[in-house]
């Protein structure tokens, strides 16, 4: 999930800020590289306590 969140996410984020200039690929592989970095210990730090929280909100 966060490889292909932190992806799309990239890709859109950097087309948005540049447009579509020739060296697209390599500018985004870098971004995604940062920001999977980035996503990557967050989904594992955050989705348990997402869950907790879940099963506290709909278990009333």
């Amino acid at each position: 999930m966060a490889l292909f969140m932190s992806g799309l996410m990239s890709l859109i984020i950097t087309l948005f800020n540049i447009g579509l200039v020739t060296n697209i690929i390599s500018l985004w592989l870098q971004a995604w590289g940062f920001s999977f970095m980035i996503a990557l210990p967050v989904v594992i730090l955050i989705s348990p306590l997402v869950g907790k929280l879940t099963d506290k909100l709909t278990k009333n």
